[in-house]
């Protein structure tokens, strides 16, 4: 923690330079939040990206991880594939909204949540960062609630196009796009039509080889997507409006290349050859659907009533692997796995503002969840997970005082869970357990409480205590079972995951920039662990878990068309090897984020053409984890460079180099839990340009 204790001294001596007079932005509203608060008013961390800063990042990034990785230094660094695998948020798993629809997979966590639809039709991000309860089961590490776009006045076409490649190896790594969005916004009604393709080249590392492939948990590149998309909203009086929401989002592999080679001990980069996959080509294919009914004036509250579902099917690429061996088949049987999940729910508010005329607001509700989920192996028809059924009820109440520049807020939550899993047998590779099913029911109380004070116009400090709900990846723990007379009513590892979330912050708001620095505790009495077989395969430990951290971000306005800044986390995290109630070995790169920074410089050359300068520095770390430094990060940092040129009669162009010195580096994931097979080098030099027009 030596680093980190460097790292508060030198923010806190940068402070004064931000100390310029100017209110809070009290304007801003988190709807992740579930009723509509500022974000000045919540007692955690809060991060949104809007819409001129996804489009500047789409034109060096390629998904919603690469773009949450530039931006978030407290999240992992993006895989650079379909899978978002140990992609975290301060160490836990976040949870992922689309309008509030949640997206992750309790029973089975298929790990493609940050690829359920296309970047192209997100409005902003909302992420509040650590623990919370606020949005139910899975928040553990935070909420990343993506809002998609909305209609605009009167009528409007819009299309946009755009075409990347790397600077060696052009026409194999050729990638391109398009998409139409029509909306209209009448007196009593509005609509946003949508639609959008890509199709993805291969990648080039920074030494003109092809990026090795990840055959097995899909890969973004050769690869095609399409998104279609359809938002309606009517207005039925004054007071009452309705929503329907639909996305079907589909990306699936060519299948045209396979990986090849890779050491790491000598160094020496898993690449790509022009060979067909056996099997199919991964695949990701979602469909989510709501509706959402508002009415502003019922009991003197505001009622929010939502019902959405969610049909999630993920195909993943095979192998001979021993763990899918079984003497019934051939030798060396090649299969490949598929995992299918429905589910669908109800969220209820109800929120009181100003209750009998005091600064008091109150909101109350009701949450369920149905998830309905099973793992088979595709070539063989094989059940790898049993079908599982997940009922989950979910009241809460929560208060807030708002008076005199003081906000307390604080909350209960009442969590109950039933699991239903008839009878089932294991795979042969596992001994062919017979496992009797069952249906254990959990439940829980969970509370939160906050508080944010307004020292001046300029500061506000804040801290907070808030306890996360989330589901151990149950699928990973039922396929894993190995040993006899297991009962599903009586197996410890299907318990929850309970994360205890602690945070401190100060934060700065002026006309010439902004500070903000705050530090969180994350503890689980049986917290959830991913580890890696010889095949690749994880399998989850349930042990003690204690993760702490800082982060830190800061902006400052060189001039009226320029400005500076920075983002900085260092998260640390152990758990109990030993089943000894103590924390004695640090969590892997599979389950935690580097030390990392990244700096940029923002200039608006004219009315026209603005650029940014970004440097994302991830920081080399050591792991006393028991692998004798076959996991040590070395650590890389790269350079990318956007520039948003408008034009007055052909529309928005978006020009991006990312990797601007085609710098050569192992990803986060190949240095810290890869193998052979995975030793992928990152993204090269790649060049972008990017079109929208609007009429």
């Amino acid at each position: 923690m030596k680093k980190t204790y460097l790292a508060l001294l030198l923010i806190a001596a940068t402070a004064p330079a931000f100390a310029q007079q100017a209110a809070v932005d009290e304007t801003l509203t988190i709807t992740a939040s579930r009723t509509d608060e500022t974000a000045a008013s919540i007692p955690s961390t809060v991060t949104v990206i809007d819409g001129e800063s996804l489009r500047r990042q789409l034109s060096v990034a390629n998904s919603l991880s690469d773009i949450l990785g530039n931006l978030l230094p407290s999240f992992s660094p993006s895989r650079q594939k379909m899978t978002s695998a140990g992609e975290s948020l301060r160490g836990r798993e976040p949870l992922y909204l689309i309008d509030g629809v949640p997206q992750s997979n309790p029973l089975r966590n298929g790990s493609r949540d940050a690829n359920t639809i296309d970047p192209m039709l997100i409005e902003r991000v909302e992420v509040i960062h650590g623990a919370s309860a606020i949005q139910g089961m899975g928040a553990s590490g935070g909420i990343i609630n993506i809002v998609t776009k909305s209609a605009a006045r009167g009528q409007q076409n819009e299309v946009s196009a755009g075409v990347s490649a790397p600077t060696s190896e052009t026409s194999t790594g050729l990638s391109y796009h398009a998409g139409y969005l029509f909306r209209h916004q009448a007196q009593d009604w509005n609509m946003l039509i949508g639609a959008h393709l890509r199709e993805n080249g291969m990648y080039v590392d920074g030494n003109g080889d092809l990026v090795g492939i990840d055959s097995t948990q899909g890969d973004t590149m050769d690869s095609g997507s399409f998104d279609v998309f359809a938002k309606l909203q009517f207005m039925l009086d004054s007071t009452q409006q309705l929503q329907v929401m639909v996305n079907h989002y589909d990306i699936q592999g060519n299948g045209d290349y396979n990986a090849f080679g890779g050491d790491r001990a000598a160094g020496e980069p898993t690449i790509s050859i022009e060979q067909p996959v056996p099997g199919d080509a991964a695949e990701n294919r979602v469909t989510t659907a709501s509706a959402t009914y508002q009415n502003r004036d019922i009991l003197h509250a505001e009622l929010t009533w939502q019902l959405f579902l969610q049909d999630f099917s993920a195909l993943y690429g095979g192998g001979t692997y021993a763990t899918f061996q079984d003497p019934a088949l051939p030798d060396n049987f090649f299969d490949q796995s598929r995992n299918d999940s429905q589910k669908y729910g109800s969220r209820l508010t109800l929120s009181w503002r100003d209750v009998v005329g005091t600064p008091v607001d109150i909101s109350t509700g009701i949450d369920y969840l149905n998830d309905s989920t099973y793992q088979e192996l595709a070539q063989s028809g094989r059940k790898w997970v049993p079908e599982t059924e997940f009922d989950n009820w979910a009241p809460y109440l929560q208060a807030r005082y708002q008076q005199n520049g003081l906000t307390l807020s604080a909350g209960l939550r009442y969590e109950y869970g039933q699991l239903k899993v008839g009878d089932f047998t294991t795979l042969a590779s596992y001994g062919s357990q017979f496992v009797e099913g069952g249906e254990p029911s959990f439940n829980e109380l969970l509370s939160n409480v906050g508080a944010v004070y307004q020292l001046t116009d300029n500061w506000r400090v804040f801290a907070s205590y808030s306890e996360g709900f989330s589901m151990a990846d149950i699928g990973r723990v039922l396929r894993g079972i190995n040993q006899p007379n297991q009962s599903v009513e009586s197996f410890l590892n299907l318990q929850p995951v309970l994360a205890d979330n602690r945070e401190v912050g100060i934060e700065y708001h002026g006309n010439l920039g902004q500070l903000s620095l705050s530090y969180f505790e994350s503890d689980s009495d049986l917290g959830s662990r991913l580890q890696a077989d010889a095949d690749g395969i994880y399998s989850v430990k349930r042990e003690r878990t204690e993760i702490n951290g800082i982060e830190a971000s800061g902006r400052y306005a060189l001039a009226t068309n320029a400005d500076v800044g920075f983002n900085y986390a260092n998260t640390d995290g152990e758990y109990d090897s030993n089943a000894d109630g103590k924390v004695d070995t640090d969590l892997s790169g599979q389950n935690i984020a580097p030390e990392r920074m990244n700096i940029y410089w923002n200039q608006q050359w004219s009315d026209r053409i603005g650029t940014r300068l970004q440097w994302n520095k991830l920081f080399s770390r050591a792991f006393n984890d028991g692998t004798m430094g076959a996991n040590d990060f070395d650590g890389y940092s790269t350079w990318d460079l956007t520039a948003l040129i408008e034009t007055a009669n052909y529309g928005e162009f978006t020009v991006g180099i990312e990797n601007l010195t085609d710098k050569f580096y192992f990803t986060y994931y190949a240095q810290t839990a890869g193998n052979d097979s995975r030793n992928f080098a990152g993204r090269g030099r790649v060049v972008s340009v990017n079109w929208q027009y609007a009429w």
